[in-house]
């Protein structure tokens, strides 16, 4: 029996590409997998559709065709396109503990989503399902660390990018003993995008250091962040009232009435929602 399937002119018809043009690059990038009928004639899947879609979506935000093949990756397997799909796809890549299929799929959702549903509606929720999974012993500290430090290294390349500040400077620090630093450099990238200037000091960071740092380049907030009891009793035993900036707190184990006595403002357990807490600081 012959494939089904739709032969290259309705390939082109649905995608608006050429058929010269899908030719050279199934040959040359090979992103396509057809079937052949009894009679050696192509035929394309949904599948096929789907990456030709995604390339197309691609170039118009400027890659080059090279670029954006090598971001698709490989015929094996299908173009994730929702939040939902990419989470899933990862977690799969996760579970076989395939880092190059982490790493693409992780350029692919930075590629096809906006910075902020990336941030919280692909990366967030990924890290609190492994997170999740490793405390119901179905993952290990190698797959879990497989993901993070790969949303570790996606993150920081975005950081990298410098840019002005016009809503003022931020530091971005984890407390002594607070080694979960993935949310803070969530954070320290959507306030980037948001204007903010950011300096960004990352995990186990001494208090007074944090402090001092903030302070010497006027900081308009100083944004620290808890996951563990023990970083947050720490954090609450040396955590005052700084002049001149404002100290904010967030993170999974922050809550608002731990922190009720320390003169420190409670950010929103989202991301989304601890940036609208800092623009009101400065609003």
């Amino acid at each position: 029996m012959s494939p089904a399937g739709l032969n290259i002119a309705a390939l082109a018809k649905r995608t608006g590409v050429a058929a010269d043009t899908l030719r050279k690059w199934e040959q040359r990038y090979k992103i396509l997998s057809p079937k052949r009928t009894t009679g050696g004639q192509r035929r394309y899947s949904e599948v096929d559709v789907a990456r030709v879609e995604w390339l197309v979506s691609r170039l118009a935000d400027g890659y080059r065709i090279g670029e954006a093949a090598a971001l698709l990756g490989g015929t094996a397997g299908e173009t994730s396109r929702t939040p939902k799909e990419h989470r899933d796809a990862l977690l799969a890549a996760a579970d076989t503990a395939d880092p190059e299929a982490v790493a693409r799929l992780l350029d692919q959702a930075f590629a096809l989503h906006p910075l902020v549903e990336t941030l919280t509606s692909v990366v967030e929720p990924l890290l609190r399902r492994i997170g999740d999974e490793w405390q119901a012993g179905n993952f290990t500290v190698a797959q879990e660390h497989l993901v993070s430090e790969a949303v570790r290294a996606r993150i920081e390349r975005l950081l990298a990018d410098a840019r002005g500040g016009v809503r003022g400077l931020a530091v971005l620090a984890c407390p002594p003993g607070e080694r979960h630093d993935c949310g803070l450099l969530m954070l320290a990238v959507l306030l980037r995008a948001d204007g903010w200037q950011v300096a960004y000091l990352g995990a186990d960071t001494p208090l007074e250091d944090a402090f001092d740092l903030a302070e010497r380049l006027d900081a308009r907030a100083l944004c620290l962040s808890v996951t563990m009891p023990d970083a947050l009793e720490t954090l609450k035993s040396a955590l005052r009232r700084r002049d001149g900036f404002d100290v904010v707190v967030g993170g999974t184990g922050a809550t608002a009435k731990a922190l009720e006595s320390t003169g420190a403002r409670y950010a929103n357990s989202s991301l989304s929602g601890a940036v609208r807490e800092l623009r009101e600081l400065v609003a």
